[in-house]
């Protein structure tokens, strides 16, 4: 355990996740991250962190289990010490039209995408208010502020994030330990690959989708420059909701 500060970063064997975890590895933190299932990818991420001289840990477990998510937390700490920057943004989209949507479906994604924000941040809020310092970040999205036909589940859950940020920022605001959330555009990962970029660049001012990295640069923003800044909901999203 080195003198370097500690991020921990859900979802990040690859795309917005595994970005935030190199922008903050460059950053000089050493970084835990969690998978679900893509082992070789949070190999890979691991590899190329350690190459950026930090330590680094994957941990593999489901999110949307509390129990899973307590033991990941108390393993976190027993090999890095503390956890000073938390990156709740592991999610799963299943889309489809409410009217045709299963429980199955609707569970899936609220308990991945919302759920799994309390169940990861319970148990490190607690380390965080014995250092009296953390910074957490929650990856909310533009579905969550403005809705998406065919995604209920997803912008619900979106949305919750929204609320869990600023109660949990006037709560813990005394302890030193802000609270502020992401709400990406569209950006180019495997989440959205399948979908028609030319129809959508024309409703962005900017023209084009976000890149993992544009992300990933907000949340060290927010992680290392952004010390009166808490509550707040961030759009990255080239400026799709004005």
């Amino acid at each position: 355990m080195g003198e370097n500060k500690v991020a921990l970063v859900t979802g990040a064997s690859r795309g917005i996740g595994r970005a935030c975890a190199i922008e903050l590895a460059k950053a000089g933190y050493d970084v835990a991250i969690s998978f679900a299932g893509n082992e070789e990818a949070a190999n890979k991420t691991i590899a190329d962190l350690k190459a950026l001289n930090v330590n680094a840990k994957a941990y593999k477990f489901d999110v949307a289990n509390k129990e899973a998510c307590s033991n990941a937390v108390e393993e976190v700490l027993k090999d890095f010490g503390k956890v000073d920057v938390l990156v709740n943004n592991a999610g799963i989209t299943r889309d489809g039209l409410f009217m045709r949507m299963s429980a199955e479906n609707w569970e899936a994604v609220i308990n991945t995408n919302l759920n799994s924000a309390f169940y990861m941040t319970n148990p490190v809020i607690k380390t965080m208010v014995k250092q009296r310092s953390g910074c957490i970040v929650n990856m909310s999205s533009i579905s969550g502020l403005m809705g998406n036909a065919g995604q209920a589940n997803y912008s619900t859950a979106k949305a919750g994030l929204v609320g869990f940020t600023k109660s949990l920022a006037k709560e813990l605001g005394s302890r030193n330990i802000r609270v502020n959330a992401i709400a990406p555009g569209f950006i180019q990962t495997d989440m959205t690959k399948d979908l028609d970029t030319e129809k959508i660049t024309e409703h962005i001012p900017l023209k084009r989708l976000g890149q993992p990295e544009d992300i990933a640069k907000t949340v060290k923003f927010l992680a290392e420059d952004a010390p009166y800044i808490t509550g707040q909901v961030i759009g990255v999203d080239g400026g799709l909701v004005i």
